[in-house]
């Protein structure tokens, strides 16, 4: 049922007198910040300290004109104690003070809550616990506890890691399995295994506590390279471990490319008795199934209790002589199981099977629904955990052991599993006689899919996955073993607190800490609350995981199924639309929510990778939202847009995230060959412009992406371009009414007028990061000129044709279809002008349409597959913009929130 605004607040507030609508008596103004930060509380993501942490980096905000670019920095724990750290600066304001600054701790440090970084003199002292050394040959990186060896050149991407001067991994590779047809029993398949060859090695970090090492290459045959790929090796001081960041992207025929398996692979060199050597894998949390490659419980003859209790324990057993001799001396008839897999092909179930050796059959050892993707090979002189994240919510993936009865056993992550059908990325329909712009058009109109032949294609897509691997002296004990399961599948996370994040000013000021202090502002708060959590729970009931699906979410339901409409078009996959990843990004900085983090982080994982192309034609393009996330042929800045992208940079740190938004910095290169307004019958000429842009998908999209690489304090030519477009749209007769469309030069970044007098403006332009880009750029650049042209557009979009007229001489034509979302531009212009008026008219607008309350409604029995959680009325879109708008019109105009009468 639908809901006035009266009414949704009155519910929200059950319990509460009818208050009279009021304004406060201050005027609305941008949110208040903190004059001085010297310092910042830092806690874990995830509620209390974990039990293991591999090292781990963190991003923390400061204001501007608070610390100097050479400024030092000290942690230290809540009762004093100094805590190793290496600081290095990620992004500056425009003065040259520190914007971002980034924080490596080792493994295992401030496994406490309260850590503080503070500003200080200089740098505390530190011992170089990690070292690293440059060969001719190799690159080898000392942690303190483990020694890794990277070769320069060849097909290992890790040639050791070693312990205590022992070799417990060797020969780390990579491997792919591909064939020319889907179908496995076809007459003409033909199978090619691919291996990985190094093409570069780079040092990208290093320091007394962490260092990366980026290795880039191609898989190969002798006939054939394909399938870049990049490893980033993180190595922390004090850790037995390595961290790698795998990335490949897809640059084949999807008509003749089928891979059939993708993984890392490398050798465990084992010694000792056979039922010394033991096997792990981590089932659901905390689930393990623990056994040794040759059991000594469950014989008809008992070996002796200290062997049994020894053994699963994980222990070395006592001296064979102390075992019962009936025992000993039949060990020789007792099997030894060399080779296991554990395979998850779905996301509701996996299995366990095991073999004594190749030529034999395979034994079905146990059952489970989620894996968390860790295991374990190790004899008496050690062995490796591994790990690969996201198990079972990136199906089909698998872990393979062999050869574990020999001196050398063979491990596999598969991040495709060789057990499940090929990857294929074929478009998933024949065009249906589409040939023309006009029948393209039509398709559009009835199934919303923006189709065009040659453009469904996935050659540029890329995927990311996280694998960690222990080199560890003995085998770990069944609890550490599920720690570091638990580490894997949520790697521990340090974070700033949400007032420290707000007081800092970054990102726009357009965001406040959550406030219920009134019932108006406890009803959004509580509905703010509800959504997210109904798209949480869709993840689970709809089962939104896969290898290429992961971390995306539907765009609108389909209530006479009771499905999303995961088959329609334009309907399916999201793909960014609308800016849910902002969405969530605000509302993880405002609640400090690890739930909203964790979503957000696969949300940027697979946009940044599988949503954008990273090779081939259309690199630098996104793809807007389809039933196959590369099959639109609307391929735009507005998807790739590094606004998406640099919450989770900046927070973290990330490499791999850095490496995509400085993808993206000549995208605008695109926009002639790939025009986005091509089908568009009234769109006007390009004339003497080699492109056109609108300011909104476009323009400030790359505005964003050269916001980004500004602060980073990259090339400053893009500096020069932002610039140059913030002047060109400031002089045009109606500023951003003449953008809607503009010419386009991209080599200087010049904007023209190209609808003279008149004016135009579209529903579009300020829903794809616009908002949020513009209010950083205003507060950074001070160019009043931009402000005012900005204002103005803010202050007349969602304003009577009356207004319009008398501003622009005309009304600018542009759609009323997100009114709500468009609301926050009101509410910028208000608190820009301090104008109460206009503060009220923007919860006027926010409140415009009735107010659909969102409260799921259970489905069950032959109506639906599963049973589920249903919002019949629910897009993506809607939910998206009410969010951000809830969010932003609560920090710049809270105070003229009405009540309900």
């Amino acid at each position: 049922m639908s809901l006035s605004r009266r009414s949704f607040l009155k519910s929200a507030a059950a319990g509460t007198l009818p208050v009279m609508m009021t304004a406060a008596a201050s005027t609305p103004d941008t949110p208040r910040h903190d004059a001085v930060i010297d310092n910042a509380t830092l806690r874990w993501l995830d509620g209390a300290a974990p039990a293991i942490s591999t090292g781990t980096t963190l991003g923390v905000p400061w204001p501007r004109g608070q610390h100097r670019a050479t400024q030092a920095f000290a942690l230290t724990t809540a009762d004093g104690k100094p805590v190793a750290m290496q600081s290095w600066p990620l992004a500056w304001w425009p003065d040259g003070s520190l914007k971002w600054t980034a924080h490596a701790l080792p493994a295992n440090a401030g496994l406490a809550s309260g850590l503080r970084l503070a500003a200080v003199d200089k740098p505390p002292a530190t011992t170089d616990t990690l070292k690293l050394e440059q060969r001719a040959d190799a690159i080898v990186v000392d942690t303190g506890v483990i020694r890794c060896t990277i070769p320069k050149r060849g097909e290992a991407v890790i040639q050791s890691i070693s312990r205590n001067g022992r070799d417990i991994a060797r020969n780390g590779r990579l491997v792919a399995i591909a064939a020319n047809t889907p179908d496995t029993e076809a007459a003409n398949t033909a199978q090619h295994q691919y291996s990985s060859t190094i093409t570069a090695v780079t040092v990208e970090q290093t320091g007394p506590v962490r260092c990366v090492i980026k290795v880039d290459g191609k898989h190969s045959t002798t006939a054939r390279q394909w399938l870049p790929f990049s490893l980033r090796l993180y190595l922390y001081a004090d850790a037995e471990s390595v961290r790698i960041m795998h990335t490949f992207v897809f640059d084949g025929d999807e008509q003749q490319d089928f891979i059939r398996g993708l993984g890392v692979r490398f050798d465990v060199p084992l010694s000792g008795a056979l039922y010394d050597r033991h096997v792990r894998f981590a089932g659901e949390h905390p689930g393990l199934w623990a056994e040794a490659v040759q059991g000594l419980t469950g014989l008809r003859r008992d070996p002796g209790a200290a062997f049994r209790e020894a053994q699963v324990a994980g222990l070395p057993c006592p001296p064979l002589a102390q075992m019962a001799t009936r025992v000993s001396s039949a060990l020789h008839l007792v099997p030894a199981w060399g080779d296991y897999t554990l395979s998850q092909l779905s996301a509701d179930g996996f299995q366990i099977r095991k073999r004594t050796k190749p030529g034999h059959g395979w034994i079905d050892a146990d059952a489970g629904k989620r894996a968390a993707g860790s295991g374990y090979i190790g004899g008496s002189g050690g062995g490796v955990a591994f790990g690969l994240r996201d198990f079972w919510q990136r199906h089909p993936t698998r872990l393979d052991i062999r050869n574990a009865q020999t001196d050398s056993a063979e491990v596999t992550l598969w991040m495709w599993s060789p057990d499940a059908p090929a990857m294929d990325l074929r478009f998933y329909h024949d065009g249906m006689g589409m040939e023309t712009h006009e029948q393209e058009l039509q398709g559009l109109d009835i199934t919303y899919e923006d189709y065009e032949k040659g453009y469904g294609t996935p050659n540029g897509v890329a995927r990311s996955s996280e694998i960690t691997l222990w080199a560890l002296a003995a085998t770990p004990s069944r609890e550490r073993m599920v720690q570091i399961a638990a580490a894997v599948q949520t790697p521990p996370q340090l974070v700033a607190s949400p007032a420290h994040l707000l007081a800092s000013g970054v990102f726009g000021r357009l965001w406040s800490l959550p406030d219920r202090s009134t019932p108006a502002k406890t009803a959004i708060e509580d509905e703010l609350d509800r959504r997210f959590d109904f798209y949480k729970g869709q993840v689970e009931q709809r089962h939104w995981y896969g290898f290429w699906n992961y971390g995306d979410i539907m765009h609108t339901y389909d209530a006479d199924r009771h499905v999303w409409r995961y088959d329609v078009g334009g309907y399916a996959w999201d793909n960014s639309e609308l800016s849910p990843d902002l969405w969530l990004w605000y509302s993880f900085l405002r609640s400090g929510r690890a739930d909203i983090f964790r979503l957000a982080e696969a949300m940027v994982r697979h946009t940044s990778e599988v949503d954008i192309y990273h090779s081939g034609r259309f690199a630098g393009l996104g793809s807007r939202h389809n039933v196959q996330h590369w099959g639109c042929s609307a391929k735009q800045l507005r998807i790739s847009a590094a606004v998406y992208r640099r919450f989770y940079y900046f927070l973290t740190a990330d490499e791999r995230i850095g490496d995509i938004m400085r993808e993206l910095l000549d995208a605008d290169a695109k926009l002639e060959a790939t025009d986005p307004v091509r089908k568009i019958a009234n769109a006007p000429p390009k004339g003497q412009y080699p492109a056109r842009a609108s300011f909104g998908t476009d323009w400030g999209s790359l505005a964003g992406n050269w916001l980004t690489e500004w602060e980073r304090g990259g090339n400053q030519r893009y500096r020069d371009k932002l610039l140059t477009g913030m002047r060109d749209i400031a002089a045009m007769p109606h500023g951003f009414f003449n953008a809607d469309r503009a010419g386009y030069e991209q080599d200087s970044g010049h904007l023209h007028n190209m609808t003279g007098d008149k004016v135009a403006a579209s529903h579009l332009n300020s829903v794809f990061g616009a908002v949020e880009v513009f209010a950083e750029l205003i507060d950074i650049t001070g160019q009043q000129d931009f402000e005012k042209a900005w204002i103005q557009y803010c202050t007349l979009f969602n304003a009577d044709k009356a207004a319009q007229i008398r501003a622009l001489g005309m009304p600018h034509g542009g759609s009323t279809v997100l009114r709500v979302g468009h609301s926050r531009l009101t509410a910028y212009a208000a608190a820009r002008t301090k104008d109460a008026a206009l503060a009220r008219r923007a919860w006027g607008e926010f409140f415009e349409h009735p107010l659909k309350p969102l409260r799921p409604i259970a489905v069950n029995g032959p109506a639906v597959l599963n049973p589920i959680q249903e919002v019949d009325w629910i897009s993506t879109n809607d939910t998206a913009q009410w969010g951000l708008a809830a969010i932003q019109n609560l920090a710049l105009i809270g105070d003229y929130l009405p009540e309900a009468k």
